[in-house]
């Protein structure tokens, strides 16, 4: 019983390591690392209830709530109907060429709207001085430098798009197909 209760305890350690990867590597990504704890225990879960995700975190309902909502605006936790039972269940989406496919193409696309919005902004103020006719040749050269720098990236916005484009259409894996399953 002593050698079954031991491996138990690896069992867990391995999944908290894996659970703490996540929330480490999420955080890399802007997302609280909270919410990444919460997601990496719900990827080795069935179906969880805000109860059962509280009790193993330890964390407050609202916040547990909060980080559901969070995961569920990239599509990396659904809800899910279970008969008899009058709490929502959540479960979380384990397929993580999925979860890429959910994740990083909303954070690029949001990346692109907020910075072309900017460039947009920035480049009629800038072709306004650059137009005028009392500003100062300094002035005007810096106002030139920056526009032109600033048309010049939107080139990267464009290749980010195609980027993020190929990974919701899945163009992408002709390219980069998924690997076979390997054992290392």
């Amino acid at each position: 019983m002593a050698s079954s209760d031991n491996y138990k305890k690896q069992l867990d350690q391995a999944k908290d390591i894996v659970i703490n990867g996540i929330g480490e590597t999420m955080d890399l990504y802007g997302v609280n690392r909270s919410v990444g704890n919460l997601y990496g225990t719900m990827v080795f879960q069935g179906s969880m209830t805000l109860d059962e995700m509280r009790e193993q975190l330890q964390m407050s309902k609202p916040s547990m709530s909060a980080g559901v909502k969070k995961l569920q605006e990239f599509d990396l936790v659904k809800q899910q109907f279970t008969r008899g039972s009058r709490k929502q269940h959540f479960m979380a989406e384990k397929d993580f060429f999925i979860f890429f496919n959910n994740f990083f193409p909303k954070k690029w696309d949001r990346e692109i709207t907020i910075n072309m919005d900017s460039l947009k902004e920035a480049v009629v103020l800038l072709q306004k001085i650059i137009d005028a006719d009392d500003v100062d040749a300094e002035t005007k050269e810096d106002a030139i430098a920056i526009h032109t720098q600033l048309i010049e990236s939107k080139n990267y916005y464009k290749w980010l798009s195609n980027i993020s484009e190929a990974f919701k259409t899945g163009e992408i894996y002709k390219y980069f197909p998924i690997p076979e399953d390997e054992e290392d």
